[in-house]
């Protein structure tokens, strides 16, 4: 499965953006999809996640203001993320967690989207 992501720009402080991936493929079973972002000289941090059954997970720097929702339909999720600060400003990454079969487990990573945020 292939991932693409898109949505990413440049935003004043305060602005919002929505990022999308899109999965090429439904799979066999899925577990999770979610958003990583990687900032200048950090390691890559999870954002937000959603499972399969719809829970959400969202790391504490972007809760009350970024969104993760999931479109089944289009094999697609997104990312809404409103109130922007000059510290989210990192590449955005999607993942996709599952099994394309009953034995072969998949970790794919969509090719990243750079968000900018300035002040």
């Amino acid at each position: 499965v292939q991932l693409q992501a898109s949505g990413g720009g440049l935003v004043q402080a305060g602005g919002s953006l929505r990022l999308s991936c899109a999965a090429s493929e439904t799979i066999f079973s899925l577990k999770a999809m979610g958003w990583y972002r990687q900032a200048p000289g950090k390691q890559r941090e999870l954002v937000a996640s959603v499972t399969s059954g719809g829970s959400t997970n969202y790391a504490n720097p972007v809760k009350g203001r970024f969104t993760i929702s999931r479109d089944n339909a289009k094999n697609t999720v997104y990312l809404q993320m409103n109130s922007l600060k000059p510290e989210d400003t990192a590449v955005y990454y999607c993942n996709l967690e599952g099994y394309s079969d009953p034995w072969s487990r998949v970790n794919a990573w969509g090719q990243g989207t750079l968000v900018t945020v300035s002040s």
